[in-house]
């Protein structure tokens, strides 16, 4: 089997979890925001934290020219998914104050 169709047949399962046990909350959309929310850190913050030790052997182990880029686009990718992971949270974090703020919503 092709390791892309894998991949993304993996990240539905693990994205799509959460609403299959919203029947259990009630069915309440910031229930099911909030656990997609949860996931997507739990599961956003391993692979960030994977990246960091990724980059920071490289460029420990690196000895410039070709290896030191390498390392380098390596730490700059962890940033840059550092920065997206935190972003993910925060605009779950908003979506859940703002449907909150409904009267039928049952969002405590």
């Amino acid at each position: 089997m092709n390791k892309k169709i894998l991949f993304l047949i993996l990240l539905t399962v693990i994205l799509l979890l959460p609403f299959a046990y919203a029947e259990a909350d009630n069915a309440r959309l910031c229930g099911m925001v909030a656990k997609v929310r949860d996931i997507s850190l739990l599961v956003g913050g391993s692979m960030t934290v994977v990246g960091w030790v990724v980059a920071g052997i490289l460029y420990l182990t690196s000895a410039g020219g070709e290896r030191m880029k390498t390392a380098k686009t390596a730490l700059i990718a962890a940033v840059i998914g550092t920065v997206l992971v935190a972003l993910s949270w925060s605009a779950g974090a908003i979506i859940i104050d703002t449907i909150g703020e409904g009267e039928v919503s049952g969002c405590e």
